[in-house]
């Protein structure tokens, strides 16, 4: 596990501003929260082949501790998004209070948050009404085929009923847009991507397509391997499907969006080519660890605590002052384009989306 690093930080150098500015000129506006490190699936790409051992309680922060740090990201320093993830989000049993939480808050603007997470939707049939009570707005759902065998391939789990049926449950419960999250793999991207494509155009979902990136030494990750942009836009145009040019400049959406046309259907799909066509420059987006750590880059070594100070009485200026200086060290791109790239120690499951 990646060991927090104590900042030597002179405090000349980081600019006097509320937000989350680092020293290349972006600024963090969307939190990823982990909630749990534990999930209900084993997916190969994420999960590995034998698990660490789960994070103890006490090494996870509360409820009460995520939401203060929530709290304080969102009313001191410029925090417009918050995103749930794990993990799986659903199996923290706080999860509609935390919600609530997050929907009484009010950024700098005097507008309510985005509120969202992305989760596996194994147990969304049954939570997705109760979260969109507690305020919950859009979901991300990960699923990367709609073949029984494949899916329990990936996820080593026999649930893709399950997951279809919480799309369902999340659309009844007007949860808008609801994203459906696919990483391509090697061994059925042909016949998947269509028939995702085809699932999403159907029922109103906004498929995206997410390259396979390289998330803890303990999980595969060959770059050689991976399903590129380039190798899925033809596996969709092979099978019929009219795709445009990406429509528009993404900012610090990580997505390029086409319009499509497939059988008959509209819409848009979304491309992350995280690997081969990094966005790096525009990247808005800082992580809290379920164990309380701050992670400017998905893939960085640095990890910041914000547990430790917490419990020892730090307040909320305290606080902000540590999250702003471990932004300020946010590495101007992860690198994975390069030969010295080494990969974090913490599975995805570990640091959440």
């Amino acid at each position: 596990m990646t060991r927090p690093m104590k900042l030597m930080v002179d405090p000349a150098r980081v600019p006097a501003t509320t937000g989350l500015a680092d020293q290349y000129g972006r600024v963090a506006h969307d939190l990823r929260v982990s909630l749990t490190d534990r999930c209900n699936l084993r997916c190969v790409y994420c999960m590995p082949r034998t698990p660490d051992s789960w994070q103890s309680p006490d090494e996870l922060l509360t409820d009460d501790e995520i939401v203060r740090l929530v709290t304080v990201a969102v009313t001191r320093l410029g925090i417009t998004d918050v995103r749930y993830t794990g993990g799986e989000p659903l199996l923290h049993r706080g999860l509609e209070a935390i919600i609530a939480a997050t929907a009484r808050l009010t950024t700098a603007e005097g507008r309510l948050p985005g509120i969202s997470i992305t989760t596996n939707a194994v147990g969304l049939k049954h939570r997705a009404g109760p979260l969109a009570g507690a305020g919950l707005q859009r979901v991300n759902v990960s699923l990367d085929t709609l073949d029984d065998a494949r899916y329990a391939e990936i996820t080593q789990r026999r649930r893709l009923t399950s997951v279809v049926e919480g799309l369902d449950a999340a659309r009844r419960a007007g949860l808008d847009p609801i994203k459906v999250n696919c990483v391509p793999q090697p061994a059925g991207f042909r016949q998947d991507a269509p028939d995702l494509l085809r699932f999403c155009l159907s029922n109103g979902y906004q498929l995206r397509f997410i390259e396979h990136m390289p998330l803890g030494r303990s999980v595969e990750w060959d770059r050689d391997a991976i399903v590129t942009r380039e190798q899925l836009v033809q596996a969709l145009t092979d099978a019929g499907a009219e795709l445009t040019d990406a429509t528009e400049a993404r900012g610090a959406a990580p997505a390029e969006l086409r319009r499509v046309r497939f059988e008959g259907l509209e819409g848009e799909v979304g491309i992350i080519a995280s690997v081969t066509a990094p966005f790096c420059r525009a990247c808005d987006r800082t992580r809290l660890t379920a164990d309380g750590r701050i992670r400017s880059c998905l893939f960085g070594q640095r990890e910041t605590d914000l547990r430790g100070p917490l419990r020892n009485g730090a307040d909320d200026e305290e606080v902000a002052r540590l999250w702003r200086q471990a932004m300020w060290h946010k590495p101007r791109a992860h690198g994975i384009d390069h030969g010295g790239f080494a990969a974090t120690t913490r599975p995805m499951s570990a640091i959440g989306g």
